[in-house]
């Protein structure tokens, strides 16, 4: 079993910056990959960005490229989410999320933390 905790949300103005971190905890050793997920008013959740815990191998959704960057210690098993240049429509609440290589899930996230909202003003 893994357990996340989501800090670092807040309410920022467009344009500023933001980080959030994910602490995991518990049968952290069999951690696959990581990444953040974000849910807006009246939207569907979808993956923002997702790090393999190992490789090292990135992933940024289209919408965040170029403006968002991933990254973790492994050491301290934790994942971070540097968030610049911040617009309206990031607006949403933040989700960590781990997929466990122990769990067959075909490639899907096994646990998720309680999430953490993030609010930018125009």
């Amino acid at each position: 079993q893994v357990q996340l905790v989501e800090s670092g949300g807040g309410l920022v103005q467009a344009g500023g910056s933001l980080r959030l971190s994910c602490a995991a905890s518990g049968r952290t050793w069999s951690i696959n990959k990581m990444g953040w997920f974000r849910q807006a008013p009246r939207n569907e959740r979808e993956l923002v960005v997702s790090i393999g815990w190992r490789s090292g191998n990135t992933y940024y959704a289209d919408s965040v490229k170029g403006r968002f960057t991933i990254s973790r210690d492994t050491a301290k098993n934790t994942m971070y989410l540097q968030m610049s240049s911040l617009e309206p429509e990031d607006t949403a609440v933040y989700y960590c999320a781990a997929d466990d290589r122990l769990i067959t899930s075909a490639g899907q996230y096994d646990y998720w933390g309680q999430g953490t909202q993030v609010t930018v003003s125009s």
